[in-house]
C-alpha cells in the first residue's frame, strides 16, 4: 500500500492508510506500506519511509509529497523486495510515491481516490500524461460519490465507492457530557486554512451570541495557537478558545463534551471523516451543505446543514441546533447509522476488491 503524503504531519489520508492497513493485517492480509517520511519519525515496523517530502500548495491545502531520484530508487527497491500480489496506491494522480509506484508496477494495481476538486485546468492538462499509468489500474475505489466524480471527470473510467472508516467503538465508549453552564460548540480542523471555514464561523458567531446569550467555542487542530487566536476579533475572544493540535484521546473527549460540532468547510472535501467521528461520539452536527457532507449526513437527516460559505445561514442553523430540544434524538439516530463506517465493515469491502482483481486466487 502506498501513501503519497508524508507521515511527518498527520492527515486524513495518512490516518486512513494506517488504520486500513492495521485492520487488514488483523484479517490476515500481509501489508507493507510505503510513504514519505523523515528518518526518526515513529512508524510501525511495516511502514517504509520513502524519504523527505516537500510542501506543495494544492486544492486549498498544503500537500507534503516526495518525488525525485531518491523517492524513485526507494520505491523501486521496496516493490522489488516486496513481490506484492496487489499494489494499492492512494491518490495516484498526486505527484508523489503513489504515482511512481503505479508507473513501475507490472502486476495487479488498485487505487483509492480521496480527492475532491472542482474544475481544474491543471488536471485537465496533465490527464494525457497520467493516462499510461492510470491504464495499469485493475480497479479504482472512491471514498465518496464526490471522489467518484473526480475519477470519471479527470481519470477516465469508474470507481466503486467504499467510504473512509473509523473505529466507532473508540468514540462511542466515552459518555456524553454536554449540558454545562453554557453551550459548547466545537470546531476541529486546520483553522489557518480558509477552506476549513473558521472565518465563516467567526462571522456567524455575533448573531449566535445575540440569540443564545453566551456560547463557548473550542477550536482544535493543526496550527499555531497564537496565530489562531489572532484571527479571532477582540470582541469574541471571551467566547473562543484556540487549543491547537490535540491527540486522538483528547479529540474524542472534546467531541463527547460538545453540545454541537460545527463543520463550516467551504470545499475541497471528498468525504467528511470528522463528521462520522462526531456522529460516533454522539455529538449533534451542523455542517455546510457541500456534496461530501450532504452524503454523510443523508441530506440533513443525520445532521443540520446550512448554505455553504453563508455566515447568516450558519448563525440561523447553529442557533436553532443549540436551542433544539430534539437535537440529541437526531444525534442518536446518527450514532446508529455511523456503524456503517466501522473498519469491521469497510475493510472487508476492500478485501473483496482485491479478491475480484486477483480472480479469487487470494
Amino acid at each position: 500500500m502506498v501513501c503519497p503524503y508524508s507521515f511527518d504531519v498527520p492527515g486524513g489520508v495518512q490516518n486512513h492508510v494506517l488504520d486500513l492497513s492495521r485492520t487488514l493485517r488483523g484479517l490476515g492480509v500481509d501489508v507493507s506500506v510505503l510513504a514519505p517520511a523523515t528518518v526518526g519519525v515513529e512508524l510501525p515496523d511495516w511502514v517504509s519511509a520513502a524519504g523527505r517530502a516537500l510542501p506543495v500548495r494544492y486544492n486549498g491545502a498544503v500537500a507534503r509529497v516526495s518525488f525525485g531520484p531518491v523517492a524513485m530508487a526507494k520505491t523501486r527497491r521496496w516493490m522489488r523486495d516486496g513481490r506484492f500480489d496487489v499494489v494499492h496506491v492512494h491518490d495516484p494522480a498526486t505527484p508523489s510515491v503513489s504515482l511512481i509506484a503505479l508507473s513501475l508496477v507490472s502486476g495487479v494495481a488498485v487505487a483509492t481516490v480521496h480527492t475532491s476538486i472542482g474544475r481544474s485546468r491543471a488536471l485537465t492538462a496533465t490527464e494525457p500524461l497520467l493516462r499510461p499509468a492510470m491504464e495499469k489500474l485493475s480497479a479504482r475505489i472512491a471514498v465518496s460519490r464526490e471522489a467518484r466524480r473526480v475519477v470519471a471527470q479527470y481519470q477516465g473510467g469508474d470507481a466503486v465507492v467504499i467510504p473512509n472508516g473509523i473505529d466507532v467503538a473508540s468514540f462511542g465508549q466515552i459518555p456524553r457530557a454536554s449540558g454545562g453552564e453554557k453551550p459548547t460548540v466545537l470546531f476541529l480542523g486546520r483553522f489557518e486554512e480558509p477552506r476549513k471555514g473558521f472565518g465563516v464561523l467567526l462571522d456567524a458567531l455575533p448573531a449566535v451570541l445575540d440569540r443564545i446569550g453566551d456560547v463557548r467555542v473550542l477550536v482544535a487542530g493543526a496550527g499555531d495557537v497564537r496565530a489562531g487566536t489572532a484571527l479571532v476579533p477582540a470582541s469574541l475572544r471571551d467566547h473562543v478558545e484556540v487549543l491547537g493540535r490535540v491527540d486522538d484521546a483528547v479529540r474524542a473527549r472534546l467531541l463527547a463534551e460538545a453540545d454541537v460540532y460545527v463543520a463550516p468547510n467551504t470545499g475541497g472535501e471528498s468525504f467528511g471523516i470528522v463528521l462520522i467521528e462526531a456522529m460516533a461520539a454522539g455529538a449533534p452536527v451542523v455542517a455546510s451543505d457541500i456534496p461530501a457532507f450532504a452524503d454523510v449526513l443523508d441530506d440533513g437527516r443525520l445532521g443540520a446543514m446550512f448554505a455553504n460559505g453563508d455566515p447568516e445561514s450558519l448563525a440561523k442553523v447553529l442557533g436553532e441546533a443549540l436551542l433544539d430540544p430534539a437535537r440529541d434524538a437526531r444525534a442518536a439516530l446518527a450514532r446508529t447509522a455511523v456503524r456503517r463506517y466501522d473498519w469491521s465493515v469497510v475493510a472487508p469491502e476492500v478485501v473483496r476488491v482485491y479478491e475480484t482483481v486477483l480472480g479469487g486466487s487470494a
